[in-house]
């Protein structure tokens, strides 16, 4: 699956880093969220859909889920 983040949307609320550090990184200055790698390695895969599904703004971008 790959992943990615709206970033018009994206808020910087921090939670998709503590739900999933491996895949998700904060900017410093402003908290908001970039993708470690759009391509999610299998094992991780839950943490995204888990991280996607608790964004209050709904600015984690799943495709290829299944």
């Amino acid at each position: 699956m790959k992943v990615r983040i709206d970033t018009d949307r994206c808020q910087g609320h921090t939670l998709c880093s503590m739900i999933a550090p491996e895949s998700f990184v904060l900017n410093d200055i402003d908290g908001h969220a970039a993708v470690v790698a759009e391509d999610v390695p299998k094992e991780y895969e839950g943490q995204v859909r888990e991280a996607a599904q608790s964004c209050p703004e709904q600015a984690i971008v799943i495709d290829g889920t299944q």
